[in-house]
């Protein structure tokens, strides 16, 4: 089977973006991280690049080591037209359920644009433009595969920064999903303010 090149790999990433640009419309996409983890807030990005500013290499942020993420995330925020993040908390997640809690960072890092959003298969947005809902949005879309690049490293370095206040967790390892570790120490230690109640109620008892 033949290698994929860079060049092709980035006609491919920008098939959904050319067919748009073609009618010299303005594409952000969207994307989301943090939806299964145990603690920690959900993130979510919205990013904006012109055609003439894009940078090859981009992919879905699963399919990148942490080394290559980390070193495509100041040059795409360095070619952004446009680029936010947004947070919600995991008090904030046990009240309105992970779904609507996704959808409320998504709105809110998105409020600001105007053009077309690809979003990453969620639906129901309330954004100020069209909204196109890609399945698998960040392997076939580079702008929604840049929002989850921007989205990842961002949740990870909050992560990595809670852990010099919970050491206990191992937050920088585990980024708050639940491994054997992780709920190891959560049966030990009982949760912390960063941990959310509705996830974690089968493994730890009446959690305050």
């Amino acid at each position: 089977m033949t290698r994929e090149t860079a060049t092709q790999k980035l006609e491919r990433m920008t098939a959904i973006e050319l067919s748009l640009w073609k009618d010299n419309l303005s594409v952000a996409g969207i994307d989301e991280v943090g939806r299964g983890p145990l603690a920690g807030p959900v993130v979510t990005a919205c990013v904006c690049i012109p055609r003439e500013k894009l940078i090859p290499g981009v992919d879905d942020s699963k399919k990148l080591s942490e080394k290559r993420r980390e070193a495509l995330f100041h040059p795409l925020l360095d070619a952004a037209d446009y680029a936010k993040t947004a947070f919600v908390s995991p008090q904030r997640i046990d009240q309105i359920n992970i779904l609507n809690a996704t959808k409320e960072a998504m709105e809110e890092c998105g409020r600001d644009f105007r053009g077309i959003f690809l979003v990453d298969a969620v639906t129901g947005l309330s954004l100020p433009g069209e909204v196109r809902s890609l399945v698998h949005g960040d392997a076939i879309s580079y702008m929604i595969a840049a929002a989850s690049i921007v989205a990842k490293v961002t949740r990870d370095r909050y992560m990595i920064a809670l852990d010099e206040k919970y050491p206990m967790y191992g937050f920088a390892k585990n980024k708050g999903y639940g491994t054997a570790e992780h709920i190891a120490a959560l049966k030990k230690y009982g949760p912390c303010p960063e941990h959310r109640r509705s996830f974690i109620s089968k493994f730890v008892v009446n959690a305050p």
